[in-house]
């Protein structure tokens, strides 16, 4: 088979100088905007905050912003750092059909390396299109097999982070296909790291961006991998999926369909994305039939592979595991009335009604849904009421995908319900200027202008 890491890599490269279609550009400023959206609460809050401090004294000479603290460093510094805040509140994006947020790792990392390099506004577009486009089809790739032990966006999202800063630095296609190679072997990231209590998940896409710009500038400066580290027999693929990878799909229509960048799933929900089309079922229910929290005696949840693997949580006792707990979810959003950032809160994790209200909602494995994962996430949700009626419902999709998208709107309010409360009336500067920015030299080193000093507190 032609070697497919060689074929990604030159495909990366055309990034550099092709025409950037409108939409194209227009989607990457909409990946943009929610990254910020999910950066900035994370700002305030653990690993980031601790990551922060611990490593202040290593944080060397730079133009890269970190924002958790506001100080100007090393490139990666500042994409460790970012990286692992916009990942910590769960309300990254999504590459659907490969259960990867690639946000997290590419755009934190190929920030940094643009602020470090007085990019252009532009030239991040391109390098955030063309680490998406890489990351996702490895992710392909790879899928769903990966998934069992292994979190994507730890591991593939290295790959991202490689080619958006190779991109930036100017590289070619050899050095492009170098800097994959290094990643490929500094990937990782765990299943085990999320099932229960601990801050490690934030660290993979943090590892990931930091050690994807180590390899975009080793290779930048020469520093060779093996060529043949995604499919070869001990390869990526082979040791970490059931097979040496699908790379038929991955690269199926590679240069001639709209890059994977347009087809993101932006979360409407503060948690899970396994847990999204659950709990869309049972805002629609409401929706149709009115019922008070009180008046429900049961919910069950059928969902694929994922939402009962990682979601079915009936007890939680830190923010990390209700974030991935389909009861927690589905009872704070009866409560609360949705799952924002204030469900996650110490009064309402404390909460013991809402964690009564817990014991009510149930968890089950559908074998025709778990067939359909990962390219459709979907759910059947049926609730019982005190009375005795029993509302159903089959959730094909989640708000959010592909197919049921946030408009630009709804993206903007969402980026300023989570900016405003961490800088105040600059989100609305740093939101236009992420829509309308101008695409000329020093525009992304300027982006830190709009944020305001609170955020570092």
């Amino acid at each position: 088979m032609d070697n497919p890491l060689l074929i990604l890599a030159e495909h990366a490269a055309s990034w550099r100088t092709a025409p950037l279609p409108a939409e194209v550009s227009h989607h990457a400023r909409r990946a943009l905007i929610d990254w910020f959206a999910a950066l900035l609460p994370g700002c305030r809050k653990p690993p980031a905050t601790l990551l922060a401090a611990a490593l202040g004294a290593e944080r060397g000479e730079g133009r890269a912003i970190c924002y958790v603290d506001g100080r100007a460093g090393g490139m990666r510094h500042a994409s460790l750092i970012n990286a692992t805040a916009s990942h910590t509140i769960e309300f990254d994006d999504i590459f659907r059909d490969a259960g990867y947020h690639p946000g997290c790792p590419t755009i934190g990392a190929a920030l940094a390396a643009a602020q470090a390099q007085g990019a252009s506004l532009e030239d991040l577009l391109r390098a955030i299109t063309a680490g998406y486009e890489v990351s996702c089809r490895i992710g392909l790739a790879v899928q769903p097999s990966h998934y069992k032990y292994w979190h994507t966006t730890g591991t593939v999202g290295t790959f991202g982070a490689a080619v958006a800063v190779a991109v930036l630095l100017g590289a070619d296609a050899t050095r492009i296909a170098h800097a994959m190679a290094t990643a490929a072997t500094m990937a990782g990231g765990l299943q085990q790291a999320f099932r229960g209590e601990g801050m490690s998940k934030p660290l993979h896409p943090g590892h990931a961006a930091e050690a994807g710009a180590l390899a975009a500038l080793a290779a930048n400066a020469g520093v060779t991998g093996a060529l043949d580290v995604l499919h070869g027999p001990v390869g990526f693929a082979a040791a970490t999926s059931e097979d040496a990878g699908k790379w038929d799909k991955a690269l199926a229509g590679l240069g001639s369909v709209a890059p994977a960048i347009t087809a993101m799933t932006f979360k409407n929900h503060g948690c899970c994305g396994h847990i999204f089309a659950a709990l869309d079922a049972i805002i629609d229910l409401r929706a149709a039939t009115p019922f008070a929290p009180e008046e429900v005696a049961a919910i069950h949840i059928a969902g694929y592979s994922a939402t009962k693997d990682v979601c079915d949580r009936p007890v939680v006792k830190t923010e990390q595991e209700a974030r991935f707990s389909a009861q927690y979810c589905a009872a704070a959003l009866l409560k609360l009335g949705g799952v924002r950032l204030a469900a996650f809160a110490p009064e309402n994790l404390a909460d013991p009604a809402l964690h009564a209200m817990m014991g009510r909602i149930s968890v089950s494995l559908s074998p025709a849904l778990a067939a359909d994962y990962p390219a459709r996430r979907a759910a059947e949700v049926s609730i019982t009421l005190a009375d005795g009626r029993v509302l159903t419902r089959f959730q094909p999709t989640r708000k959010g995908d592909p197919d049921a998208p946030l408009s630009d709107r709804e993206l903007s309010d969402k980026f300023l319900e989570l900016a405003r409360p961490m800088i105040g009336a600059r989100a609305e500067a740093l939101l236009e200027a992420l829509w309308r920015g101008a695409d000329v030299p020093g525009a992304v080193p300027l982006l830190p202008a709009a944020l305001d000093a609170a955020a570092a507190q």
